[in-house]
């Protein structure tokens, strides 16, 4: 059976080596490789439009393979919109649930507050330079100035907001520090939501 590695290609290139081996193919069975599950997804449902038999299985962490069964892989002239597949890479998109990142203090680590304070700026500042992007950043009590204060961190911030990133802030701690009208990114959320998303986190990264 034909493999087709498309690991490293972005959507919609995998969707796309899946039509063409449609059409090369004329029954025969064959094999997608992809390295994340936008692409898989994507594969899958280009399959699925083709009224084709696709089994999927995971091959290692971040490997998929997508094995089109020969008795119905023929060619047909449905209607194909390539635009319908595209897709960022999952390495470049936060993967809901994933990775989150918790910042309970203005400050990084004790000794000196403001020392703490320039290591935190920095800290912020690398995570958008880390692989892959959190899905959420969580701050809480002293986290929060962070938030509302002009800095290196708040300029991070907003850039990874706009990558996707979700920026939530404990509305109990913005009013405590009366930083509720002050805040410059992100959105207020309540202890519930940060709970929630800690619980359902593969992986909570935070400063000490």
């Amino acid at each position: 059976m034909r493999q087709i590695d498309c690991r490293g290609l972005n959507c919609p290139e995998p969707v796309l080596k899946a039509k063409a081996a449609l059409e090369q193919e004329d029954g025969e069975s064959f094999a997608i490789l992809v390295d994340n599950e936008a692409s898989r997804d994507n594969v899958l449902r280009f399959g699925q439009s083709r009224n084709c038999r696709v089994q999927a299985a995971k091959l290692a962490e971040d490997a998929f393979q997508l094995i089109f069964a020969a008795a119905d892989n023929k060619t047909n002239s449905a209607a194909f919109d390539e635009a319908a597949y595209n897709c960022e890479p999952v390495s470049r998109l936060p993967a809901a649930g994933k990775l989150v990142y918790v910042i309970a203090s203005d400050c990084m680590g004790r000794g000196s507050d403001d020392l703490g304070w320039a290591l935190m700026q920095t800290y912020i500042t690398t995570i958008k330079e880390i692989s892959p992007l959190p899905s959420r950043i969580l701050f809480y009590n002293g986290g929060v100035k962070l938030v509302a204060t002009a800095g290196k961190a708040l300029e991070a911030l907003q850039a990874l907001e706009k990558k996707g990133v979700r920026i939530l802030s404990c509305g109990t701690c913005l009013e405590f520090f009366k930083l509720e009208k002050k805040l410059q990114v992100g959105t207020i959320t309540n202890m519930y939501e940060i709970l929630d998303s800690m619980a359902a986190a593969d992986k909570v990264v935070g400063p000490f």
